[in-house]
C-alpha cells in the first residue's frame, strides 16, 4: 500500500436511472474495500433483522448520513473509500440543478465515472440522458455497470443487448465506455469475479476504477500563470517590472525562458521576488508569484505565463463549450456579454447552440437558438479578440470560464474545443513575430513616461467621400500642436509603397494582405509610443477584428464617419453634417477618457 502521505485520490461519479441500484453498488464497495467504520455493518444487518426487513447494502448510505453529526466523513452527495492503490470520492450525480451546475463549473470535477443500468429494466431514457450529461461534462473515462444480473440469472444475452443497445447510443455523443456485468446485492464483480458468471472473465469494478488514467498533480503539469499585474516601481531609481499572479499548474524558477500567450512574447526570468525578502526561490502550484524579466516587453493583465518548450495554450477567438445557464433572462445571439478566463476579461458574443439540455428536468437534447434558465448547453462562443486558454480535459484551472451580463455571473462552463477562426493565420505569425521580437534598452514604459501618452491606434473609417482624411489630419495637428508624439497614416501610404508588391488579382486576399501589412507597420509605430492616426475606407468587423489581432497593443480605437454600419463595432460615431472642430473635440475626449493622454 502506498504511503498515507503520497497516495493519489480520484473523483468519481456516478449515475443511473433510478431503483437501478447506485445506492447499493455504492455500499457494496463500502463494505467490500473495508472502508466502513468499524462494525458498521454487523450494526445495520443487525438493525434489519430487529425489524424484520431484509438487509440492503444501500442502507449502509442512509445509517452514514444519519451519523453524520456525529463526525462520520461523509455527506449526501459524496462517498469516500480506498484501495490498496488509491484514495476516491464517489461523487452521486441525481440529475439535479446545483449537480450539473457545479459540475460544469469546476466546484465539483469528476476524472471518471460509473453509470448503473438495470439488466432487467434495461436501457431507460434517463440511462441517455445521464450519458449526454456525462458526455457534455467533458468526462471521457466512463464504465457502464449492468447491474442486477442476479434478477435475470446471469443471463449472458441479457448482458450482450444492453451492451449493444447502450455502445450505439455512446457512439452518437463521442463517448467510449468499458461494460461489467454486476450484482450489486450478491457482490458479483464488484470486488472479485464470483462463480455465477463463468462466462465473464474480464475485469472487477475494483479493477477498473484502478485502471482509470489519473491525472498528475497540478505541480507536475505545464506551467500555467494568469498574469494579474504588472508593478512599476520609480524610488530610488528603482526600475523593476514585477509580473505577478497565482500559479495555476507547473512551477517557475530563476533561468526559466517564458511565454506570454496570447502575444507570443518571450523573455527569461531574471528574479523571484518576495515580500519577505528571500529572493530566487521557485514557485509552484498553488503559491502566488511575483518575479521580473532580464529584458522589458509589454505584457499586460489576461495573458498566461507559459514555459517555453512546454505544450502551449490554445489560442483562438471561437470556442466551443459546455455551458450551464444560471441568468435569468436568456443568453441570445448577436448580444455582447464578457467572458472571464483565467485573468482575462473579454467581449463575447454566443454564435452558435449545437446542443441544450434542460438541467432543471434533464429532458433531452433539444435544438434552441438561445440558452434559457438552467439549461446546459453546447455552443460556440465568438470573443472580441483571440485569448489564451488551455482545453479543460488537459489542464481545468485555464479552461474553465463565467459569463458576465450586466455586471452579474449568469453562466459558466468549460472549454471543449478551439475552433480555427478567420484571423488565425495572423494569430500564428503574429506569436512567431512576437516570440523573435528583438526590443531595446528603452522599453514601452519609458516612451510613455518621456512623451506624456501611451501608444493607440485612431482608426477612422466610413464610406467613400466622407471626409477621413480632413479629420485624421485636424486630429493630427491638434495633438501635435498641444506637444503629443502622433502621426497620420493613410492606406494610400501602404498601397503604393510597402505593399508594391502585390499583384492585381485576388482582391479578397489582397484586401487581407493590405490590411495586414498597415497593421505591421501600425505594429512597429505604436511600439515607438506613437499616437497614430489611420484612414481606410469601409472597414468591415472581420477587418477589423484582424487588425487587432495584428496590432500588439491593447487599444485601438475606431471612429465611424457617416451613415451607421451594421455590425462594426466603433467608439465614436459621426453622423452626416458633421462639424469638425467638434469631432476633433470628442476623438480628443475619448482618449482622455481611457487614458491615453493627459485629462486635467
Amino acid at each position: 500500500m502506498a504511503n498515507e502521505n503520497t497516495r493519489e485520490c480520484m473523483n468519481i461519479v456516478i449515475a443511473g436511472h433510478v431503483d437501478h441500484g447506485k445506492s447499493t453498488i455504492i455500499g457494496r464497495l463500502l463494505a467490500d474495500t473495508g472502508s466502513l467504520p468499524e462494525g458498521k455493518l454487523d450494526q445495520v444487518k443487525e438493525t434489519c433483522r430487529q425489524n424484520s426487513k431484509p438487509f440492503e447494502y444501500a442502507f449502509l448510505l442512509d445509517a452514514l448520513k444519519d451519523e453524520q453529526a456525529q463526525g462520520i466523513t461523509i455527506d449526501a452527495a459524496r462517498v469516500f473509500f480506498n484501495t490498496a492503490k488509491r484514495d476516491y470520492i464517489i461523487i452521486d450525480a441525481p440529475g439535479h440543478i446545483e449537480f450539473l451546475k457545479n459540475m460544469v463549473t469546476g466546484a465539483s470535477r469528476a476524472e471518471a465515472a460509473l453509470l448503473v443500468i438495470d439488466a432487467e429494466e434495461g436501457v431507460q431514457e434517463n440511462s441517455r440522458r445521464h450519458g449526454y450529461m456525462l458526455s457534455m461534462l467533458g468526462i471521457k473515462q466512463m464504465v457502464v455497470l449492468v447491474n442486477k444480473m442476479d434478477l435475470v440469472k446471469y443471463d449472458q444475452k441479457v448482458f450482450d443487448s444492453v451492451v449493444s443497445e447502450y455502445k450505439e447510443f455512446l457512439a452518437g455523443i463521442d463517448l467510449e465506455a468499458g461494460f461489467v456485468p454486476v450484482s450489486g446485492m450478491e457482490g458479483d464483480t464488484v470486488a472479485s469475479l464470483g462463480v455465477n458468471m463463468p462466462w465473464y472473465t474480464g475485469r472487477t469494478v475494483l479493477d477498473v476504477l484502478d485502471d482509470f488514467y489519473k491525472e498528475p498533480h497540478p505541480v507536475d503539469k505545464a506551467f500555467r500563470m494568469p498574469v494579474q499585474d504588472v508593478y512599476k516601481f520609480t524610488k530610488g531609481n528603482d526600475k523593476r517590472r514585477i509580473v505577478v499572479g497565482t500559479v495555476d499548474t507547473g512551477s517557475i524558477e530563476v533561468g526559466d525562458e517564458v511565454v506570454f500567450y496570447p502575444s507570443g512574447k518571450k523573455s527569461k526570468v531574471e528574479s523571484i521576488e518576495s515580500l519577505d525578502g528571500c529572493k530566487g526561490n521557485p514557485v509552484s502550484a498553488g503559491w502566488a508569484a511575483s518575479f521580473t524579466l532580464d529584458k522589458q516587453i509589454y505584457i499586460s493583465r489576461g495573458q498566461i505565463a507559459t514555459k517555453a518548450g512546454q505544450h502551449p495554450p490554445e489560442v483562438t477567438s471561437t470556442l466551443r463549450v459546455n455551458l450551464f445557464w444560471m441568468g435569468k433572462r436568456p443568453m441570445v445571439k448577436d448580444k455582447d456579454y464578457l467572458i472571464k478566463v483565467g485573468t482575462a476579461k473579454e467581449t463575447v458574443r454566443l454564435k452558435e447552440v449545437l446542443r441544450v439540455i434542460d438541467a432543471s428536468e434533464l429532458n433531452s437534447a433539444q435544438s434552441k437558438d438561445c440558452i434559457e434558465h438552467h439549461d446546459v448547453g453546447e455552443c460556440v462562443l465568438h470573443v472580441r479578440k483571440a485569448i489564451a486558454f488551455d482545453l479543460a480535459e488537459k489542464i481545468a484551472n485555464t479552461g474553465r470560464f463565467v459569463i458576465v451580463d450586466d455586471f452579474e455571473i449568469c453562466g459558466g462552463g468549460i472549454i471543449r474545443e478551439a475552433v480555427k477562426d478567420d484571423q488565425r493565420w495572423v494569430q500564428d505569425y503574429v506569436m512567431t513575430r512576437n516570440y523573435k521580437w528583438e526590443t531595446g534598452d528603452i522599453s514601452r514604459d519609458d516612451r510613455s513616461e518621456k512623451y506624456n501618452q501611451k501608444p493607440t491606434l485612431v482608426l477612422i473609417t466610413g464610406r467613400k467621400d466622407v471626409g477621413k482624411k480632413t479629420l485624421a489630419k485636424a486630429v493630427e495637428a491638434r495633438l501635435f500642436a498641444e506637444g503629443k508624439v502622433v502621426y497620420f497614416l493613410g492606406i494610400g501610404n501602404i498601397l503604393y509603397g510597402v505593399d508594391a508588391d502585390i499583384q492585381a488579382g485576388d482582391n479578397k486576399n489582397n484586401s487581407r494582405e493590405h490590411l495586414r501589412r498597415m497593421a505591421e507597420v501600425a505594429n512597429v509605430m505604436l511600439d515607438a509610443g506613437v499616437i497614430l492616426v489611420v484612414t481606410a475606407i469601409g472597414i468591415t468587423q472581420d477587418d477589423l477584428e484582424l487588425i487587432k489581432a495584428a496590432v500588439d497593443v491593447d487599444s485601438v480605437n475606431v471612429v465611424w464617419l457617416g451613415e451607421k454600419p451594421s455590425d462594426v463595432s466603433h467608439d465614436i460615431l459621426v453622423q452626416d453634417n458633421w462639424e469638425l472642430d467638434e469631432t476633433v473635440d470628442s476623438i480628443k475626449g475619448l482618449l482622455q477618457t481611457k487614458g491615453i493622454i493627459f485629462k486635467p
